[in-house]
């Protein structure tokens, strides 16, 4: 009944993926990313119900008062810059530890084939890493959350039928 269990997480990926659209963005993206104040104020209000929301509103405008001056940067930009690579270093460092965690040893392979299942999975989730990074840069996070509800829900369906069949 493994399978069963399985599917049930596709499921609720189904009831999220079918849920995301009512949801509004999140005010401070409306705000700070796009500029929009009047989708921010609606955002707060479809959020967190009627009421006066101005000092929270505030609190953002300086936030973006403060940021006016700093450039958002995509993710090659990103890796050029020395200031983050002490975070750059200990994301590859966890990346790369999850590849000595053995589960391509247990995954019934040859022993000759693990060591480039593991660089092939390392590499795979490195390219992920970037590519989502650069999804969220150009799109935002709904996107992402769309695609990856949809993506796991049909992999799911697709996994639970060729068990079945």
């Amino acid at each position: 009944m493994w399978n069963v269990l399985l599917s049930f997480s596709g499921l609720v990926a189904l009831i999220q993926l079918l849920f995301l659209p009512f949801f509004p963005e999140s005010p401070p993206y409306l705000l700070l990313q796009k500029g929009d104040k009047a989708g921010c104020l609606k955002a707060m209000k479809q959020l967190w119900g009627e009421g006066n929301y101005h000092t929270e509103f505030d609190d953002m405008m300086k936030e973006k008062a403060v940021t006016k001056g700093t450039k958002i940067m995509n993710v090659l930009e990103v890796l050029k810059e020395p200031s983050v690579y002490p975070q750059l270093s200990t994301m590859l460092l966890l990346l790369l530890s999850l590849q000595l965690c053995g589960l391509s040893a247990t995954a019934s392979l040859q022993e000759s084939t693990i060591p480039y299942v593991s660089l092939g999975v390392a590499i795979s989730e490195l390219i992920s890493i970037i590519f989502c990074s650069s999804i969220i840069d150009h799109f935002g996070r709904r996107i992402l959350l769309w695609g990856g509800y949809l993506l796991m829900a049909l992999i799911l369906v697709l996994l639970e039928t060729s068990l079945l069949l």
